[in-house]
Parts: C-alpha cells; structure tokens; sequence
C-alpha cells in the first residue's frame, strides 16, 4: 500500500493543473477569438500550472522525483515557464500590439496588465540569475535568496494577473489554482528556510 499515497499525491497534482485548462478549453469565450489569441491564452495558463509544479520540484515534494532529480527538472520547466510567457505575451503583442505597449509602459486602462508585466520581468531576471549563476559567482545563500525573491515576486503578480482577468479559465477552478500556488510557493520558502541566518 506504499503506492496510494504517491499515486494520490500525483492525481491531486494532475487534476489541479486538468481542470482549469478543461474549463477553459469549453469556454464559449473561444468562440469567436484568433488562433494566436487562443494559444497566447492557453500559454498563460500553462504558466500558472507551471508555477504550482515548480515549487514541489525545487523542494522534491513530488513523489520518485528527490531533491537532486526535482532541481534537475526544475531548470527545464523553468524555460519551459520562460517559453510559455514569450509565447502569451507575442501572441497577445501579434492580436493586439497597442495593448501590449501599454501594458509594459505601464499605462494600460486595466489594472491586471501591470501585474502580468510584473511577473514577467520577475520571471525573465529569475531565470537569467539561474542561467548566470556560474559566472555572477554569487555565494549560495545570495543566489537562493535573489532567486526565491524573484520568483516569490512572480508568483504574486501572476496570481494576481489571472484573477483580475474574466478570462477563459473558470472563475472557481482559476481560484483553486491560484490558492495551490500560492501554498506551494509559501510552504516551500518557510520550509527550505531561505531566510534563515544559516
């Protein structure tokens, strides 16, 4: 019976990241939209189920995937979040450029394109700290700390991004999705301890 914790653990996990993609994928708000704009949208909610995987694997929380093999895995899906983000924001910037512009000027009518702006740029300097860490030389405990603040900074832009938008994604299921991230994120700085002295 070793098995039904790890396999209930990874089926909240699937179902978690399934059902707000289903959900959006039935929305009738699709109906009438531009494939750009539909994979822009989809790309952003690969995003966010993205954010609630990356915490678990930096932690090895997920069960058969340790600590040294979830950090391993953590690089990857970390360009894959990049990847995910360029093709959100390009597909939006190829539907609708003077939005785009707005947005990262910081002068757009609506309140949720600046905390998407937000997370972008915490998301695009997280992942050059990652890449450059080598040669920025930087002592373990600094990277950590930069890295988990960026990344703390992204988690909340993001969450706040998605539910400020009527979007695709259910109002309940985006909601859930939000809340895991927000526990994933929060559980795993207290519990690796990145603040700690030591």
């Amino acid at each position: 019976m070793n098995w039904v914790r790890p396999a209930a653990i990874w089926a909240a996990l699937v179902t978690a990241i399934a059902v707000p993609i289903v959900v959006a994928a039935a929305s009738p708000l699709l109906a009438w939209r531009d494939p750009v704009y539909i994979v822009a949208g989809f790309a952003g909610v690969s995003a966010m189920a993205l954010l609630l995987v990356q915490p678990l694997l930096a932690a090895g929380y997920l069960p058969g995937l340790p600590a040294v093999r979830g950090r391993r895995i953590h690089r990857w899906t970390g360009i894959l979040l990049v990847v995910a983000v360029v093709i959100h924001v390009g597909g939006l910037w190829i539907t609708s450029p003077p939005d785009v512009v707005d947005a990262l000027l910081f002068v757009s009518p609506t309140p949720f394109s600046a905390w998407g702006v937000i997370a972008m740029w915490a998301v695009f300097a997280a992942a050059l700290l990652a890449a450059l860490r080598r040669k920025l030389r930087l002592r373990p405990r600094v990277w950590r700390r930069v890295h988990t603040a960026l990344a703390a900074v992204t988690v909340a832009g993001s969450v706040i991004h998605a539910m400020l938008i009527e979007g695709t994604m259910g109002t309940w299921s985006k909601a859930a999705l939000c809340v895991l991230v927000l526990i994933a994120t929060v559980k795993v700085i207290a519990d690796l301890k990145v603040w700690a002295a030591r």
